[in-house]
């Protein structure tokens, strides 16, 4: 059988018809043609993909300029559950410092490989300095990063550790201040990239104040453990809310420390505290934010963003364009956020810290990055501190002294000194009506006087908060608002009352009412100010037990009112009741009397008639007897006693006068004398 070579054989030799017609020969040519495009395109696309790669074997020289595996994934944003310790803080030249990994003890975990590199401080991003010793080198093992062997320290197997240890050698011509960074593995896929260690610095070395900035990083790197108090006032300078709190153990603690190196050349600073965006420090000359020096701590994603900041009077900072901090790290935890930095004491247009400063620790939320305002007032310390001074435990307030006297007044003015005012006014002029004081009634001096009084202290109050804003509030809501409503009738009031008429006045009712009306509109906005103004960030008062006071002092007030209002109505109406009593009983009375009297009267009468008559008998039978005769007299000679002689009444007037012989008295008087005038006659 002839053989038929394949038309492409110089292209595919492999493509040999052996006894094949020329049709099968093509159809294996179009497949082989076929997986020699699928093979190249997989060879282009390869070529454009970065490998993939893991190390467990710890030769791991390919990271040690970012310190970050090759296993695809990102770093874990959670903190990471190590900690990095060193047995010394300050060096010299050729000195050996011991350097330890382990497992957090809050956190029991391993890890699989590490990476342990020394590099300056004030410029991470440069390659390693000095070099390393192995402790035990079957766990351990060397590697060369830069140009120097031995700059880096990586595991050797992917077994799993719990602690490792190693010993770095000072290079002979250090830098001043030495990092220590660490690269750990969990498990393939969790990993935490540059580990913030400890800072160790150059024993003797004193840094000579230059106004040049050195080159220095802004890049951060994860911290390891949180923050603690146990060296405050021992070591550095602490500024805690709660007084006393360890943001350790308690995630609500506002936590501020710092302190100077031994060199004298740069300050760290630890800021710490609960907060959904940022957490921030300022340096300030007074208790007003405003031309600060300030430090910023934000939360952006997963990470904390570390930068300098200025702010001119009350604006929003203004964030340094020139690099000014470094050592920088940060910490996310349980919606805590804590940040490290250094600083050097002199840099150009930043304060100087070695001077003293009050400082300011606030919080806020953040949207990308961007800042708002902080939520609270910020924590304050009482008293300016030396920077680079010696460790101190500080106190702090986050209510500001005018502030706390701005609300002192206003309540002892309006809970005390007008309710009390007003009750004196409103019940008890009745029961003062005829006490004086000084020329007037009791109760209108006492009135008058607490009133005045309250004035006085409301427009000192009032004076406060611009005092302390330096202007108007504009965070505060409608609180001033209304604040200057019950200054504009506080003021009102009294002027009312200097210009009101006369009791007898038609206008006096007018002015009652106005009087009334504006009294009570300011006592209703006086509880809604109140209530707003123990809700300001500024007076920071106990919550739930400040609104529940105030509630109960408003409905104290009310019931009170109420009550008296009561009692002096059943008052009223009782003492209605008893005159009307009164009133009958003494009209009964008077009827009664008036009655009696008349029936005296009447009986006086006809025992007067029936004496008169007896009497009257009497004496004509004695004038009988003498010769004279009465029947011819009239009444009224019979009664002036004309029927004496002219002669014998002269003789004897001062016997008997001349008046009606009407009463017993006079009869009787009649019948002594009757005899001798019956005689003379």
């Amino acid at each position: 059988m002839q053989q038929k070579r394949c038309p492409l054989r110089a292209s595919l030799p492999f493509c040999i018809q052996v006894g094949d017609t020329q049709r099968h020969c093509l159809h294996r040519v179009k497949a082989s043609a076929m997986w020699s495009s699928f093979l190249l395109l997989l060879v282009l696309l390869t070529g454009c993909v970065n490998p993939v790669i893991g190390y467990s074997d710890g030769k791991v020289s390919i990271a040690c300029g970012d310190m970050v595996p090759q296993h695809g994934y990102d770093p874990s944003p959670e903190p990471p559950p190590y900690t990095i310790t060193v047995d010394k803080s300050t060096f010299s030249p050729g000195d050996n410092i011991t350097v330890s990994l382990q497992v957090a003890p809050s956190h029991p975990t391993f890890f699989k490989g590490f990476l342990i590199e020394a590099r300056d401080a004030g410029k991470l991003d440069y390659p390693a300095v000095g070099s390393f010793f192995l402790t035990d080198p079957h766990q351990s093992q060397l590697l060369q990063c830069g140009h120097t062997q031995g700059s880096g320290v990586s595991h050797k197997a992917g077994t799993k550790k719990t602690q490792v240890q190693a010993v770095w050698a000072s290079p002979n011509n250090p830098p001043q201040r030495v990092q220590f960074l660490v690269t750990v593995v969990h498990e393939y896929k969790v990993y935490w990239v540059k580990i913030a260690g400890p800072v160790v610095t150059l024993s003797g070395v004193t840094a000579a104040p230059s106004t040049a900035v050195p080159a220095q990083t802004t890049s951060s790197t994860a911290l390891s453990t949180p923050f603690s108090s146990v060296e405050c006032s021992q070591s550095k300078s602490c500024l805690r809310d709660p007084v006393g709190c360890d943001p350790e153990s308690d995630p609500r603690c506002f936590f501020l420390s710092f302190t100077a190196d031994e060199a004298g050349g740069s300050v760290m600073f630890e800021v710490s505290g609960p907060a959904e965006g940022y957490m921030s420090i300022a340096l300030s000359l007074d208790k007003w934010m405003g031309n600060d020096d300030i430090y910023l701590c934000v939360k952006d994603g997963g990470r904390v963003t570390i930068s300098a900041a200025y702010v001119s009077g009350r604006t929003h900072p203004e964030l340094a364009t020139e690099e000014a901090l470094w050592g920088q790290a940060w910490r996310l935890a349980d919606g805590v956020i804590q940040c490290r930095f250094h600083r050097n004491i002199l840099i150009p247009n930043r304060f100087n810290l070695n001077q003293s400063y009050f400082l300011f620790l606030a919080h806020g939320r953040s949207h990308q990055g961007e800042i708002h305002r902080h939520d609270r007032q910020p924590l304050i310390s009482n008293i300016q501190k030396l920077i680079t001074g010696p460790p101190e435990d500080l106190s702090g307030s986050r209510s500001p002294l005018l502030i706390k006297f701005h609300g002192v007044l206003m309540l002892t003015a309006w809970m005390w000194t007008v309710s009390t005012a007003i009750f004196i006014a409103r019940h008890y002029k009745h029961f003062w009506p005829d006490t004086t004081l000084l020329g007037q009634r009791l109760w209108f001096q006492l009135h008058r006087t607490m009133m005045v009084l309250a004035v006085v202290l409301t427009s000192v109050a009032f004076t406060l908060p611009f005092i302390y804003r330096r202007g108007w509030s504009k965070g505060a809501g409608s609180h001033p608002y209304i604040g200057c409503t019950v200054m504009a009738l506080s003021i009102i009031q009294p002027i009312m009352a200097i210009l009101r008429p006369v009791p007898e006045s038609p206008r006096r009712i007018l002015f009652s009412w106005l009087h009334f009306g504006v009294g009570t509109a300011s006592q209703v906005l006086v509880a809604v100010c109140v209530f707003l103004g123990a809700a300001q960030q500024a007076l920071l008062l106990p919550s739930p037990w400040s609104p529940a006071v105030l509630t109960g002092w408003v409905l104290w007030i009310v019931l009170t009112d109420l009550l008296l209002l009561i009692h002096s109505c059943r008052r009223r109406s009782r003492g209605n009741k008893n005159s009307d009593d009164k009133e009958n009983i003494l009209f009964v009375q008077f009827e009664r009397w008036q009655h009696g009297e008349r029936g005296r009267e009447k009986q006086q009468a006809r025992t007067n008639e029936q004496s008169s008559g007896i009497q009257f008998t009497q004496l004509s039978a004695t004038c009988a007897a003498t010769n004279v005769d009465l029947t011819g007299m009239s009444g009224k000679e019979r009664t002036r006693g004309d029927w004496f002689s002219a002669g014998s009444l002269e003789e004897q007037h001062s016997l008997v006068p001349p008046t009606a012989v009407t009463s017993p008295a006079s009869l009787h008087q009649l019948t002594e004398i009757a005899p001798v005038s019956c005689i003379l006659s």
